[in-house]
């Protein structure tokens, strides 16, 4: 059909009157009409196009689905057309490469990305959308951000200067008409061509046309189509501009923009009008430029769109700039602050530039001290959300204008700053000195810190970019710092002991390695070199101490002084200082109300009761070091408890909002302590003391469990069908308990202290070999214990040794172990100093004995519980309670014998008992009462 249009109205008058040729109206040239269908005709119509153009028409009719999905929100569409337009870009790799990533393909990157992130911040919007389409804006999201990144910089470039890019996208742009229908007139031209083509005695005009023609063109292909009028249009302004070369340039916009005539088809009102609007635009701006530019210029303009407006001026000309003025200004910009529609970063802006004017015309520090402390505030609020962090490079402009703040205030001792000063009494300017300026320097320190503790909260702990963030931290340290000695002179004491708080959460889990090495006297060094570390740097030990004191003195809220606690007693012991630490929490009495407290010190009590239980297992404490940790690990819940993550179990427990709360509650991952290294310690710990018990009590039907989770351990070690050699920490802990119950300490040993348990545990110690050590001490002697409680009855004596050559004790060692057994009536026998041995005295029933003991217990319950059945079943046919003669109801009476020989009247109660209770008429198995 296009061929057959491209002859106009008049084609069909003369396809009849001529049958031999056909001659188009736009050229000369003339056609045979059995050449129009001939595959001659075909081939001359072909138009070779490089494999370039092929690429970017393919990526480009993609993008135009994709930008057609997004304004009906067709999320699903848009997800599977990004999938195809990454997978066609994949194609053109080899084309790319060459020629670079098109203008095109980032803005399509950056727009699509701006448009998911402004549909997922709105929440009525996502409610409205169906299920498919909300899951596929939440996939679409993930994946275009992971895509972007490999396109960090072009994005960024675009966004600083999308004008540049959006042209050079038109520019570039396949498929346009202009190179296609850049042929001969011996073509032949149709009516879609005339639609498209630009006319070419101006290329500068021409380019206006195409940019004026804008989105509206651009978006829908109808308008194109409806309108017959627009190619003839074109043609004849084209021949008018030709015919008046040298006319002035603002008569082009005329010439070249299509003109609404009383034989256009009606439009819809709103369309119409749209279009007009349009029209008037482009023709002024062209008009406007047409006198600037020379010899008829044009400026490239954005399909339509209104120019980037210029920031609005501070001042008026010819102001008196002076401090009322900049104050008066300051308070307008203040004003808009949270206001919905505020542009947030352009406040921002326009703070830094007063501030640059109040420097330049010399105003005093006190104007500037004000307006940096709203700029501070801005800072902050440029994230409305308190769950987001703020963006690095917000993060160093905060980091700079506290610094700055701090050195004005270094700088002038006369700038007087406070919370109390009302507005109306600060002193601003240069003639009423000292300055008195409202704002409160240590909320904006605070404000800083919990920022860092968020934008450590929310980095990918194992990537580049949070080693990268952690250096801030000793410029955060450094302004608290500073802040430290600045409120020393001039705050309160409330305020030291909130600004000494922030200083002791920066110190208390650091490792103080320098204090380390002089505590060991490491050689290699000489004095030189250790007295210049001890000036570089000060014991943080000493710090921490004077800083805790100073708040255990002066502070009034017991929140700050429980927290000073903790972390004091944290410190002691990760430096391994076990009986300060346990000192101080035992006088310190935290554990009788620490559950009062709100949950971020209860993370940090819990934090704090497992650096001791851990410093409790260095020093070779196995008790303590079990009693320390045995809350926490028994709950299963370690992790949370420690603030260290939530479990997924528990996640359908809490809503969104408690989640949040939850994830804010969080400590950064530099702060964790290592999960394995603690749950190996209380198992280890479990294991010294658990083992020796079960050999003690192994026919005891009342034994008591000491660990839970170490017996729970042991039941998951037994089920397994296979036994292989360990390889989990877990694993080797249980092999080794199995071979300490056996009395084999060598191989439980090798089970403890290994190369892969070194590696995962026990190089994670600063005392590495001192742990090691004490460990294999512990485990010779819990397995001689062992040894002794479980082949006591095999032997009527034996050589103390023979028991020293076996385990690699010392015999006073053994001796030791030995008659602390005979003193606590664990083991009964005597030693016979002449010969070092220990004579067995068979006191304990054999395993015979103790099975027979252990049926004669269980036959005695079971004659009780029928007794008992009994009982109740007499009550209910009045057993219990007999009517008496006179109609009434007395309670049956029961006697039975005591211990000394008498009798005590029982009324089916209970009675007291040797400070425990025991039912009435059924005598206590312990008293010996058979």
């Amino acid at each position: 059909m296009s061929r057959f249009f491209a002859t106009g109205s008049d084609s069909e008058s003369e396809s009849s009157s001529s049958a031999d040729e056909i001659t188009p109206k736009t050229t000369g040239t003339t056609f045979k009409p059995s050449l129009l269908l001939s595959d001659d005709e075909e081939d001359t119509k072909r138009v070779v196009r490089s494999a370039k153009d092929k690429r970017f028409e393919e990526l480009t009719n993609i993008i135009k689905t994709i930008r057609n999905a997004m304004k009906i929100r067709d999320m699903a569409k848009c997800l599977e057309e990004f999938e195809q337009l990454c997978r066609a870009f994949l194609k053109s790799k080899n084309i790319v490469d060459k020629e670079g990533v098109p203008s095109f393909y980032i803005r399509i990157l950056a727009d699509l990305e701006d448009y998911l992130n402004t549909l997922w911040e709105d929440k009525e919007g996502k409610k409205k959308m169906n299920k498919n389409n909300a899951k596929a804006l939440s996939t679409l999201r993930q994946k275009i951000r992971k895509y972007n990144r490999d396109y960090e910089s072009e994005i960024a470039a675009y966004k600083e200067n999308p004008q540049e890019s959006a042209d050079e996208d038109e520019e570039k742009e396949p498929g346009d008409s202009g190179s296609s229908d850049s042929d001969d007139d011996a073509e032949e031209v149709t009516a879609k061509s005339f639609l498209k083509k630009k006319p070419e005695p101006a290329p500068d005009a021409s380019k206006f046309l195409k940019s004026a023609k804008g989105s509206g063109d651009e978006s829908s292909s109808s308008d194109d189509d409806d309108d017959e009028d627009w190619g003839s249009d074109t043609v004849e302004s084209g021949s008018e501009s030709s015919d008046e070369g040298d006319e002035k340039s603002a008569s082009l916009a005329k010439v070249f923009l299509k003109k609404t005539t009383d034989t256009d088809k009606p439009e819809k009102k709103s369309e119409k009008r749209r279009k007009d609007k349009k029209k008037e635009r482009l023709e002024e701006e062209a008009e406007e430029e047409a006198g600037e530019e020379v010899e008829g210029g044009w400026e490239k303009v954005k399909g339509g769109a209104p120019m980037v407006k210029e920031k609005p001026k501070m001042f008026a000309k010819g102001t008196e700039i002076n401090v009322p003025v900049v104050v008066k200004k300051l308070n307008e910009i203040l004003q808009a602050r949270g206001k919905k529609g505020t542009d947030r970063a352009a406040q921002i802006e326009l703070l830094h530039a007063l501030a640059n004017i109040a420097a330049e015309h010399n105003l005093g520090q006190g104007v500037t001290v004000k307006i940096k402390f709203n700029i501070i505030a801005s800072l902050y609020d440029y994230n409305p959300n308190l769950a987001a962090f703020m963006k690095p490079d917000m993060w160093k402009k905060c980091l700079d204008c506290i610094d700055e703040l701090l050195n004005i205030l270094f700088e002038n001792p006369n700038i007087f700053i406070g919370e109390n000063i009302a507005e109306d009494s600060e002193t601003l300017t240069t003639s009423d000195q000292p300055y008195r300026v409202r704002g409160c320097i240590l909320t904006l320190a605070e404000r800083m810190d919990e920022e860092f503790t968020k934008i450590m909260q929310n980095t990918d702990p194992h990537s580049q970019e949070y080693v990268d963030n952690l250096k801030d931290e000793g410029r955060v340290c450094g302004i608290i710092d500073r802040l430290l000695n600045y409120m020393e002179g001039k705050g309160s004491t409330e305020e030291i002991c909130r600004i000494y708080l922030r200083r002791i959460m920066h110190t208390y889990y650091k490792f103080d390695y320098k204090a380390h090495r002089r505590t060991l006297g490491l050689q290699g060094e000489s004095k030189s070199e250790q007295d210049q570390e001890e000036s570089e740097a000060e014991d943080s030990a000493v710090l921490m101490d004077h800083l805790c004191k100073f708040i255990y003195a002066k502070d009034r809220t017991d929140r700050i002084r429980t927290c000073a606690i903790l972390c004091h007693i944290y410190h002691h012991a990760l430096h391994s200082r076990w009986y300060q630490a346990r000192d101080l929490m035992l006088m310190s009495h935290l554990q009788d109300n620490i559950h009062h407290a709100d949950p971020p010190v209860q993370i940090l009590y819990n934090r704090t009761m497992v650096q001791l239980g851990i410093c409790a297992f260095r020093q070779g404490m196995i008790k303590d070091a079990h009693n320390a940790l045995l809350d926490i690990q028994s709950s299963g819940r370690a992790k949370e408890l420690l603030g260290q993550g939530l479990l997924m179990r528990n996640m359908q427990e809490r809503n969104a909002e408690q989640e949040k709360i939850e994830k804010r509650r969080q400590v950064p991952f530099h702060m964790h302590i290592n999960l394995e290294l603690l749950e190996c310690v209380y198992l280890v710990s479990a294991m010294l003391l658990e083992i020796p018990y079960m050999a003690a009590h192994e026919f005891d039907a009342r034994r008591r469990m000491i660990s839970k989770q170490f017996h729970h351990q042991l039941r998951v070690g037994e089920r397994q069908p296979l036994l292989g050699p360990p390889e989990s920490m877990r694993e080797h802990v249980v092999a080794a308990s199995k071979a300490m119950k056996m009395g084999d300490w060598r191989t439980c040993h090798s089970f403890i202290i290994n190369d892969k348990m070194n590696s995962k545990v026990w190089d994670l110690f600063p005392e590495t070999q001192r742990v090691r050590e004490m460990l294999v001490r512990k485990i010779q002697e819990e397995s001689l214990r062992t040894y002794l409680f479980t082949y006591s009855s095999v032997y009527d004596s034996i050589s103390m040794q023979t028991l020293s050559e076996m385990f690699e004790l010392e015999i006073p060692t053994v001796h030791s172990i030995i008659s602390k057994m005979i003193i606590n009536e664990e083991l009964m026998a005597s030693l016979d100093q002449p010969t070092q041995t220990v004579v067995m005295h068979r006191t304990e029933p054999t395993s015979l004995q103790n099975m027979a003991l252990q049926l004669a217990e269980k036959l005695g319950s079971f004659v009780e519980n029928n007794e008992r059945v009994f009982d109740v079943k007499q009550g209910v046919y009045g057993g219990y309670f007999n009517r008496d003669q006179k109609g009434g109801y007395q309670q049956k009476q029961s006697y039975q014998r005591d211990s000394k020989g008498g009798y005590q009247q029982n009324k089916g109660g209970y009675q007291q008992n040797k400070g425990g209770y025991q039912r009435g008429g059924y005598r206590n198995h312990n008293q010996g009462n058979y």
